[in-house]
């Protein structure tokens, strides 16, 4: 059987041998923050993912995979990232509450270091979580308040699966509420995508949502939770909530 090591060791190897220097500076564009790219695109990481996952499906289990996020998450190279993250997802059908302080841990250490990496991991492992065991959304929201970025932005992007689907729409608006205080742009993104896919089931609860909280509602949240509304909403909402 091959072990975590021995996949981390596969995937870099794959990884490197893929690494395109040009395409690493055009992806670079896409992060305000410095990130560390080989080039590789979505596609090819997720080919990676998914031929190491089939040399290991019959024989790895959730901790097999858990030991290699161990391993490749503490790596600088967000593709390396990638393909830790997406091996580790398709074994979200095991995933258990022990999950939940694991991905916490890994936020918190800044193993995920910038808005992809978080986006990739979160939103289907406590997503997951959350709709398994809706005891810990009360967890989760207390997550709004932490000093780090990556668990702040986690406390939203994580309720991406409940909010597109309706549920538990009274905690999606109180983490939305109470991010909104918060001065970064990856923060601001992140709380309007959400508030955008909890429009999704209930378009009229996200308008009143944003009329009530009005000039406090970043303008790049705003923007972001207004794209499927038809033009005219969008231009009136925009003009009526200036502060």
């Amino acid at each position: 059987m091959l072990s975590p090591e021995d996949v981390a060791k596969k995937a870099m190897t794959r990884i490197k041998a893929l690494a395109d220097p040009e395409k690493a500076i055009q992806g670079q564009r896409y992060f305000k923050e410095q990130v560390s790219i080989y080039g590789l695109s979505a596609e090819e990481i997720r080919r990676i993912a998914a031929d190491l996952y089939e040399e290991v499906r019959r024989d790895w289990t959730l901790q097999q995979a858990t030991e290699l996020c161990e391993i490749l998450l503490p790596n600088k190279y967000a593709e390396a990232k990638g393909v830790a993250t997406a091996i580790f997802l398709r074994y979200n059908r095991d995933f258990g509450r022990p999950v939940f302080a694991q991905v916490k841990r890994w936020l918190a250490r800044n193993y995920c270091d910038n808005w992809a990496a978080v986006d990739s991991l979160c939103p289907d492992s406590l997503g997951v979580l959350l709709e398994k065991h809706p005891v810990l959304i009360r967890q989760i929201m207390g997550w709004t308040s932490s000093p780090n970025r990556w668990v702040k932005r986690a406390s939203a992007v994580s309720f991406i699966r409940l909010a597109r689907r309706g549920k538990n729409l009274e905690a999606v608006y109180q983490v939305a509420k109470r991010l909104m205080a918060v001065e970064d742009d990856l923060i601001e993104k992140a709380n309007g995508w959400l508030l955008r896919e909890a429009g999704k089931t209930d378009m009229a609860r996200l308008e009143k949502f944003l009329r009530r909280h009005g000039a406090t509602v970043p303008r790049t949240t705003l923007r972001y939770a207004i794209e499927r509304f038809p033009e005219a909403k969008r231009k009136q909402l925009l003009t009526q909530t200036r502060g």
